[in-house]
């Protein structure tokens, strides 16, 4: 039921045609002109499925606002020129398009940084210059002529990224704001800086042009702004001239995490609703919104009169047309894991999506599926992330296909990444995966352990091998003790496991099985709250409060052999909070381990040299994996083309954004 979210909205100077935003994410693509044409064809795809109004990736207004060293800028006319063919061609699918104006401040990656006061930042090494009274009018005045050429680009209106700690979040904040002139002092001097550029934004363009502010709802940073003054601040933009107010929530140094795959879905939600009683203006909501139920909910309630989705619709460009016809079970959901897409950009690698890896990739052959001119009969070994790629786009393609997996059910390793406490969205592309199977005709066979005869008899012309891994096993003396389980025994529940546990392997699954026997149970998004330290009371500034961390039902010990800080090797944005949660729920981490030996007593070791018994009931093995490739040798011996992807071309964790990737182009290719 998705009536609220397919009805238009008027937003006076233009009309949408439903209530869905893409929500602004940076790609990689708005950095170079001569990439315009792949920004174009990514947001085309997302205009043909359905959106009603695009955000793009954050524009600076003038070099001193990039986000990095020749990054995305609007200030010149032959720039704003070249932007024709993204809005024609968003124009030209019937959705509508904002150019978001972005300014870093003291986050930008360069030494030409400025921001209210001379404060670093803990995510660049640069120190910014504070702006001199009349530096802040330049700034100023560079808004305004971008959103000016905005508007000569053919852009229907632009939105003005007031949020997420960029500069004019630099400026609302006493932490960051330490002016004594007009532009600082008290909240009502620190917020004249946005209302200002709206007000003259709006000057500029005239009542024909929409005019979003993303406001912040929630700094979550320590010194952030109390709920009166973000109301008096929405007052204040809204009288200005804006069209509607974009809510964010945190700041990207905040650490309370907000859009990762443990936040539970819609959870900030209420902090926009704080608005709804003191503006006109229509409000966005955001983030973890990810699913057609959860977006029409939110409108129903009232909270807001759209809604923003950014990675859902990296997933799964054709989102709003699915959830129109009410086909949701065929939507491709975003899990939230950051890992092709916010993890790049932070490492400014290009983005893309580890569920589909076509996303910001539309102009590349390698990812389009193409129909094949003669189709052929493939057989796909394994029904993970990897052997579900490669099936559903060989049939795609118009090959047949059967898939043989050997236990009960497909998905392979995300059946236990779903099973993780936070990670319970792996089941949707467990879910999205089967109907794609269904829908495009593969014949699959499950608990099916197929043999190299039945493969070589059957008359297959090629044999794509995503058998998966296998747990290494660590030679230590005593390793065979009953004390010493897998990870899958675990995870499985094939073994209880006691109140305290040892934990070999301090990578991706170590930190998963920490969290798995750390976690007390059943959490309310109170609970929740509580823990990450998130209030909802008016008076607390910045929306923080001291956490209440939710308390672990057994002692964990997490140990590796490397010198490194555990978890250096986890998700660039998602990586301190795992971090964050073991420690908040005591779990003893410690490097630089060498194994001694298991006996009744537990597991000795030592650590810098030191020898220490870990007197513990239980101890799991975490270190890593070996490709399982049983059929490959015979395979290729008799002259079959066999092909290798996923954990079984290479073992490394369980990379599935590599896994999925390596299937899809491979499918491709073939």
């Amino acid at each position: 039921m998705t009536a609220k979210l397919m009805s238009p909205l008027d937003l006076g100077s233009t009309r949408l045609r439903n209530r869905v935003v893409m929500g602004s994410m940076h790609t990689g693509l708005e950095d170079r002109l001569r990439d315009i044409g792949k920004l174009a064809a990514y947001f085309a795809e997302r205009a043909r499925g359905g959106v009603g109004l695009i955000v793009t990736g954050g524009y600076a207004p003038n070099r001193r606002g990039w986000l990095a060293p020749f990054a995305a800028r609007m200030a010149s006319a032959r720039t704003a020129d070249r932007h024709r063919e993204v809005t024609d061609a968003v124009h030209g699918e019937g959705a509508k398009i904002l150019l978001q104006l972005l300014h870093a401040g003291r986050y930008g990656f360069h030494p030409l940084t400025v921001s209210a006061s001379a404060k670093k930042s803990p995510i660049s090494p640069f120190t910014p210059s504070a702006l001199s009274s009349a530096g802040v009018e330049r700034q100023i005045r560079a808004f305004v002529t971008a959103a000016e050429l905005a508007a000569r680009a053919g852009y229907d209106g632009v939105e003005v990224m007031g949020s997420e700690g960029y500069f004019i979040n630099q400026f609302l904040a006493a932490r960051t704001n330490r002016r004594t002139d007009a532009w600082g002092g008290d909240a009502a001097a620190r917020m004249r800086l946005p209302v200002e550029i709206v007000r003259r934004i709006r000057a500029a363009v005239g009542d024909d042009f929409v005019i979003s502010y993303r406001m912040s709802m929630l700094d979550l940073v320590p010194e952030g702004q109390t709920e009166a003054e973000l109301i008096e601040l929405a007052r204040g933009v809204e009288e200005a001239g804006a069209s509607v107010i974009s809510t964010g929530v945190g700041w990207h140094e905040s650490r309370v995490p907000t859009i990762v795959t443990s936040v539970p879905r819609a959870a900030f939600t209420w902090a926009t609703a704080r608005l709804r009683p003191h503006v006109g203006i229509p409000l966005v909501a955001s983030n973890r919104i990810n699913t057609p139920e959860a977006a029409e909910a939110v409108l129903q309630s009232g909270v807001a009169d759209l809604v923003s989705l950014a990675r859902p619709l990296l997933a799964d460009p054709e989102f709003v047309a699915k959830a129109a016809r009410g086909a949701a079970d065929e939507i491709n959901t975003c899990i939230a894991c950051n890992q092709a897409c916010l993890d790049h950009a932070f490492a400014n690698r290009p983005v893309t999506c580890l569920v589909n890896p076509r996303a910001a990739r539309e102009t590349d052959p390698v990812y389009l599926p193409t129909p094949v001119k003669r189709a052929r009969r493939f057989a796909v070994v394994g029904g993970g992330p990897a052997g579900l790629a490669a099936a559903t786009t060989l049939a795609e393609r118009g090959h047949s296909v059967e898939l043989f997996e050997s236990a009960g059910v497909i998905g392979g390793q995300f059946n236990l990444a779903k099973l993780i406490p936070g990670k319970g969205e792996f089941a949707e592309t467990i879910r999205y995966f089967g109907n794609r199977l269904e829908a495009t005709g593969v014949d699959v066979s499950v608990n099916t352990r197929v043999t190299e005869e039945r493969l070589l008899s059957a008359g297959f012309d090629g044999v794509v091998l995503a058998t998966g891994v296998s747990p290494r096993t660590p030679v230590i003396p005593g390793i065979d003790h009953p004390k010493v389980l897998s990870y899958l025994e675990v995870l499985r529940g094939d073994r209880e496991v006691g109140d305290r546990v040892a934990i070999i392997g301090a990578g991706g699954i170590g930190f998963d099985v920490a969290e798995f026997l750390t976690h007390p149970g059943e959490v309310s998004l109170a609970d929740w709250q509580a823990d990450w330290g998130v209030s909802t009371s008016p008076q607390a500034p910045g929306g923080l409060v001291e956490p209440e961390p939710l308390s672990s039902p057994r002692e964990v010990f997490l140990l590796q052999r490397k010198k490194t800080r555990l978890g250096a090797g986890l998700g660039k944005t998602s990586g301190w909070v795992h971090r964050s949660t073991l420690k908040r729920r005591g779990v003893t981490m410690l490097s630089a381990v060498e194994y001694r030996h298991v006996d009744d007593a537990g597991l000795h070791v030592s650590v810098a040299e030191q020898a220490r018994t870990l007197e513990v009931d239980d101890i799991v093995v975490c270190a890593g994996q070996e490709p399982r490739r049983d059929l490959q040798a015979g395979l290729v011996a008799a002259g079959m083309p066999t092909y290798l992807v996923g954990g079984a071309d290479v073992a490394a964790e369980l990379d599935a954004k590599r896994a999925i990737d390596q299937a899809t182009a491979l499918a491709v290719s073939l």
